[in-house]
């Protein structure tokens, strides 16, 4: 019994942890994107030339473009959810001002479903609304915390920086070593790296391992096969 008790108190409960996770799963696919793209674009570049000043430029030109690209989409797609969320919450409050009985019943049921008694639910529905009636609605209705909206300029950082230190890698590696290693160092480091990101994914997401990690390194490989043999045509045809 003490034993049980002892489990239960160190077991995190925090209400945010579910959000945190969130973040972190994205952070690892951002990262993944950002190793993928710009392998594929300085393996492609590396395919028609092997100048270091050339590679330099389109690998930063890359990892800007998408760098920008994905703190882009992320602040647009984060702040559509936000104003959803909050025009949700908005309406929520109406209705708890206009018809607090029906909004009572509404929750009432609401915790029926989740298998409380009638009697039990509506005893709870009563101690929740005098709490706090527009969290109450919030949470176990719209699956809303009021406290914690999502924040998009958090996500655009968040997305810019995963993607930038995922670009980092193929820039370095096609860049820092001698000619004759580029592509091997690049291929190997960003295969290395998908065999990582996908041991992440799977690992927050309670996936199969080896499968996640096999999908991740199979299609950056095919990724840099292609954009390599387009350079390569692309230089042989001396465009």
């Amino acid at each position: 019994m003490k034993e049980t008790q002892a489990r239960t108190h160190e077991e995190p409960h925090e209400g945010g942890l579910g959000t945190r996770l969130n973040w972190l799963r994205a952070a690892v696919l951002g990262a993944n994107d950002g190793v993928v793209s710009t392998a594929g674009l300085v393996v492609g570049v590396a395919g028609a030339t092997g100048d270091r000043g050339t590679l330099l430029t389109a690998g930063l030109a890359g990892l800007l473009a998408g760098s920008m690209s994905m703190a882009a989409g992320e602040y647009v797609s984060v702040s559509t959810q936000r104003d959803s969320e909050k025009a949700a919450l908005a309406t929520e409050e109406r209705e708890l001002k206009e018809t607090p009985d029906a909004e009572l019943d509404e929750l009432t049921g609401l915790l029926a479903g989740k298998g409380l008694s009638p009697r039990v639910a509506r005893e709870a529905a009563l101690q929740l609304t005098e709490r706090d009636a527009l969290r109450a609605h919030a949470e176990v209705e719209l699956g809303i915390d009021p406290d914690e909206l999502t924040n998009p300029w958090h996500a655009a950082g968040a997305s810019f920086l995963a993607f930038t230190v995922g670009a980092l890698l193929p820039l370095l590696a096609v860049v820092l070593p001698p000619a004759p290693l580029r592509l091997p160092v690049t291929v190997l480091s960003v295969l290395a790296a998908l065999a990582l990101t996908g041991w992440w994914s799977a690992r927050l997401g309670a996936a199969p391992v080896a499968r996640a990690m096999g999908r991740n390194m199979g299609g950056g490989a095919v990724a840099m096969a292609v954009t390599y043999a387009a350079g390569a045509l692309l230089g042989a045809a001396g465009v």
